[in-house]
């Protein structure tokens, strides 16, 4: 094997001549860096080459610079991507630098952590119901209220415990987040949700009048398309 010195392999230094250099005090020490060549099946040019080259200035500090100040500019810059970083760049052209093409941009900030990896989207545990009637958006948003029992939201979550999943629907009152209905089921049918409501109007009777807040999905949706 034979490493490499300076910012190669997507800007990053070696970590070897590194490790060399504190170990044998930057090539002071000959016995340990003869010892650590045949322990890790290296040459030494490499490593003279690292110290060469160790004490340059980086090329793409400049760059490096500009898109610092480009996060700074706002709280909400420090989620910016290799392409809209990009284009900021581009649109700013900061006087003296070069701009380089996305790859290297990536690269560069992979180097000085402002490289943000987007976290996977999970997979919904239930789905749109497209062919439903559209309800009219009574809340508006608003997901408060001055008086109990008067507005509430309700969904489906999915918890797993050793035996499988069990799916727990409940509503919760936008007033004070309570919970005035609550069921579970191992299945995540129309039931559940029916049985919530059903939970929910026998312990306060007063919830017949109140707003239920849910997302189209077919489970909310299923007794509205077979009335129609």
């Amino acid at each position: 094997m034979i490493f490499q010195a300076g910012c190669i392999l997507s800007g990053r230094v070696s970590r070897i001549p590194m490790f060399f250099a504190l170990k044998t005090k930057d090539g002071v020490i000959k016995g340990k860096l003869s010892f650590y060549c045949r322990t890790l099946n290296v040459i030494r040019q490499g490593f003279y080459k690292y110290l060469a080259n160790k004490d340059r200035p980086w090329k793409c500090q400049d760059l490096a610079g500009a898109m610092r100040t480009i996060v700074a500019e706002d709280v909400c810059n420090d989620t910016y991507g290799r392409i809209r970083m990009y284009q900021a760049l581009v649109l700013k052209q900061p006087e003296s630098i070069r701009i380089p093409g996305e790859l290297t941009v990536y690269r560069v900030m992979e180097e000085i952590g402002l490289s943000r990896r987007p976290k996977r989207k999970t997979n919904g545990i239930t789905k749109d119901d497209r062919e439903a009637h559209k309800s009219d958006d009574l809340l508006k948003r608003d997901f408060t209220s001055a008086e109990p029992l008067k507005k509430c939201i309700t969904d489906i979550i999915e918890i797993k415990i050793k035996d499988g999943k069990l799916y727990m629907s409940a509503i919760f009152d936008c007033f004070d987040a309570a919970v005035p209905g609550l069921a579970m089921d191992t299945n995540m049918k129309a039931v559940l949700c029916r049985q919530t409501l059903e939970n929910a109007v026998r312990s306060y009777p007063v919830h017949r009048e109140a707003v239920i807040h849910s997302d189209r999905r077919t489970q909310y949706t299923v007794h509205q398309r077979s009335l129609s």
